[in-house]
């Protein structure tokens, strides 16, 4: 039972202090069992089985070499195929159905498996360890936060230092980050990046300064006390960003292209003994160009995104080291378990055919705007703060050798087959081994529990638990023949399903990850299944569906039976539409058609204000502008790579719309804002007709007509996955070029903002008296 109750020990009760009578018990620290290890979980992002050099990939990491020397190697380790399912399953010990997680949160349902909601009777492991005396440090990415408690006012009972167990956090919320600038979270408290791009801020290289201070603290003040520290930086997550000297290292290694490239890992692979003698090499699917059918202009930037993806991984890694040095100097290494899981998904394929220089401009459906001009063009930016870019599918397929497929798809090894490293010199004896029985990322939790004498709680918090649904993997520390305990397991996302019984699986890929619109999908029930013999077909190259109809048979309607057990069902193949919360059914933090805003606020997600894609809409600000005129930011969505603002530049007022950085639209007012009490309005009317359609921009002061504009295009789903809205400045990046973030603080006074959605012209002015009588109905 957690919290431990404090129970009141019997005995003599003094009336006076000073009695030489007087005794009661000391008061002692709350620790786990003596020798309880501290813990150390790196989890990266993205990165395929066949990336690092440890299993054999093109991709140098020496720290996950260092570490398998001195511990284990897993071969079958496997995720869910997706970040936030993955994370949610890891930190609770449950699949990621069973905590609400069946997707990402952005795209949370009102299904139980898929609301992103984890329900409270499934504690998290940094909870039970902080309840048992575990010092608990986060650093890095959450993905597992609902997107309507995403906002500054919460509420945080997902976040990691609330509800999660850690008492301290730094990192960010969400699926991604710009290295350079990030979205920084210290607590649930906004803060600005300690430095610039410019001088030297690197988001990576910050938070491992970050875990190194706070280890070497907990050391000092409470050397006693074990630590659990969740490492988990947001590389190699797209958008790949590295300063340039780790991307030099690489120039030139990767022109043979991606097929070679398969080919070179797998024969690393088969040498270092990672994969076993007998496996073979999958064939690539008609989905995935050839390197040579490639055109040949467009080489040289396939070349570059490999190159920048290649430095990332091995900068990360380094990043990673920092971290062991700093336990190993304090003397502790060894009595630390250690997991290094390189990879909570396959690598992505998010990044088209031809890679991506803004892979916003996939996720909108607009990928046909970088053409292959257009990234000739940028070929040297790739990995630079002027960059949100990602690499072409074909890479990403080439670091998942020898599997099938990629992230998303979880039928298959490519998504959900990650190289793991545990290290822990006092409880392995085999160190250098290799480990082949199927564990799953479920397993870590029990693991850990049984590693540090601890039982699985059955009530946290006064509400009782199920029980963990992973299989501690601690058994094969130091037995490496004997049999796997873990031999049953589903995997399912977006349709794309699976499932693993006594080494054999049966799997049908239902979507293709790097199709965002469009495209036909087949009924659940018109998939086609294959089905593998894992005992002799390690990496799924022989599908004898049609040899052993029975046994797929058997498997599928096991599947069907795990899948009722975990809240699978039902099954949701959408996209686009999973983006829109009323589709969806989730809940929305903003209501109606009308927000208002007031000075300060800011760091405000795109799911914390009311959307104004592929609609008309208008924006109202109430100003007091000094008499030396205004300057600065009134309010900002988004950022250099896809955003909107409407500012003062030079006194006048201006509304840009910046469109995935490649285009910008700007309306500028013909004379300057009067200095005084002032109402400046933007209009917006959209053109209708679909999707992405452009509008004519109206701008007013008081009412009348100031300025005159057309937006040729917009965004019609996602601005940014980090970038976030702004009242009197602009944080991260800026939507346009004008200002920096520095200078962007409005000079004047703003009394309050108002974002009307709708052709509702108010005749183009808001009475500041019945604003929020207008606001507040139409919410």
């Amino acid at each position: 039972m957690l919290p431990i109750p404090d129970l009141p020990l019997p005995g003599f009760t003094p009336y006076d202090a000073k009695d030489p009578e007087t005794s009661f018990e000391p008061i002692e620290p709350l620790l786990p069992p003596d020798g309880s290890p501290n813990v150390l979980i790196v989890l990266l992002d993205d990165v395929g089985f066949g990336a690092s050099s440890t299993f054999g990939g093109p991709c140098a990491t020496p720290t996950a070499d260092r570490l398998a020397a001195g511990g284990l190697k897993y071969n079958r380790f496997h995720t869910t195929a997706l970040c936030a399912p993955t994370r949610a399953a890891m930190l609770s010990g449950r699949n990621h159905h069973s905590v609400g997680m069946g997707s990402i949160t952005e795209t949370a349902t009102s299904a139980p498996g898929n609301n992103s909601l984890r329900p409270n009777t499934k504690a998290p492991l940094a909870m039970t360890l902080k309840l048992n005396g575990y010092s608990t440090a986060q650093f890095g990415k959450c993905h597992e936060v609902p997107v309507w408690q995403s906002s500054p006012m919460g509420p945080f009972d997902s976040w990691p230092s609330a509800g999660g167990g850690f008492e301290t956090f730094y990192g960010f919320i969400g699926g991604e980050n710009n290295q350079w600038d990030p979205a920084l979270y210290d607590g649930t408290t906004p803060v600005e990046p300690p430095a610039t791009p410019e001088e030297g801020y690197h988001l990576t290289e910050d938070l491992t300064d970050r875990a190194c201070s706070w280890v070497r603290q907990q050391k000092a003040l409470m050397p006693d006390k074990p630590f659990f520290m969740y490492y988990a930086p947001g590389a190699t997550h797209a958008p790949h960003h590295v300063p340039e000297e780790w991307a030099a290292k690489y120039k030139g290694q990767f022109a043979e292209g991606w097929d070679k490239l398969r080919e070179s890992s797998f024969a690393r692979q088969k040498e270092l003994g990672v994969i076993p003698a007998d496996a073979e090499l999958t064939s690539r699917h008609a989905e995935i160009p050839a390197w040579d059918d490639m055109p040949d202009e467009i080489k040289p930037v396939l070349e570059r995104e490999m190159e920048v993806y290649a430095g990332f991984l091995e900068h990360t890694d380094h990043q990673v080291g920092l971290v062991i040095d700093a336990i190993d100097d304090l003397g502790v290494l060894d009595n630390t378990i250690v997991y290094y899981i390189i990879g909570d998904n396959g690598a992505s394929a998010e990044g088209t055919v031809n890679g991506a220089f803004n892979e916003m401009a996939n996720f909108n459906g607009m990928a046909a705007l970088e053409t292959p001009e257009f990234m000739l063009s940028k070929m040297d930016e790739f990995g630079s703060p002027s960059s949100y870019n990602h690499y072409a599918v074909g890479w990403a397929w080439a670091m998942n050798t020898p599997f099938q497929w990629t992230k998303q798809v979880a039928s298959h090894w490519g998504g959900t087959r990650n190289g793991t490293i545990v290290h822990w010199p006092e409880g392995i004896e085999d160190p250098g081994g290799l480990r082949s029985q199927f564990t799953h990322v479920v397993d870590v939790a029990p693991t850990i529990l049984e590693a540090a004498g601890l039982p699985e709680p059955t009530v946290v918090n006064g509400v009782q638990q199920s029980p963990m649904e992973g299989t501690s993997m601690l058994y094969t520390f130091n037995e490496p023949d004997t049999p796997e305990r873990h031999d049953l397991q589903y995997f399912e996302m977006f349709g794309n399903r699976g499932i693993y019984h006594k080494g054999w699986s049966a799997v049908t890929k239902h979507k293709t990850p790097w199709v965002m619109v469009g495209g036909e999908l087949p009924a659940f029930d018109d998939d086609l299944w294959e089905l593998y013999d894992g005992s002799k077909d390690y990496s799924q190259a022989n599908d004898l569906s049609a040899e052993h109809p029975e046994m797929l048979a058997k498997l599928q309607r096991l599947w069907l039976i795990e899948a009722t057990k975990y809240n699978v069902l039902p099954m949701d193949d959408r996209t686009a539409e999973r983006l829109e919360p009323e589709m969806a059914g989730r809940p929305t933090l903003i209501h109606g058609n009308t927000q208002l805003f007031f000075p300060g606020m800011g760091r405000l997600s795109e799911n914390s204000v009311v959307s104004i894609k592929n609609k008309s809409f208008s924006v109202t600000a109430n100003l007091q502008v000094p008499e030396d005129g205004a300057e600065g930011v009134i309010i900002a969505q988004g950022g250099r790579f896809g955003g909107w603002a409407l500012y003062a530049r030079d006194g006048k007022a201006k509304f840009v719309y910046n469109v995935l950085g490649i285009h910008e639209f700007a309306t500028e007012a013909t004379e300057t804002i009067p200095a005084g009490a002032h109402q400046v309005r933007m209009e917006f009317a959209y053109d209708g007709g679909g999707l992405a359609k452009g509008g004519d921009v109206t701008l007013y002061y008081d009412g009348e007509a100031a300025g005159k504009g057309r937006v040729e295009a917009t965004q019609p789903m996602v601005f940014s996955a980090d970038e976030t809205t702004d009242i009197g400045y602009e944080s991260g990046t800026t939507v346009s070029p004008d200002y920096t973030a520095k200078d962007s603080r409005f000079t004047g006074k703003i009394e309050w903002v108002q974002i009307d959605l709708g052709d509702d012209s108010h005749d183009h002015f808001i009475d500041p008296e019945e604003r929020f009588r207008i606001a507040m109905s139409r919410q």
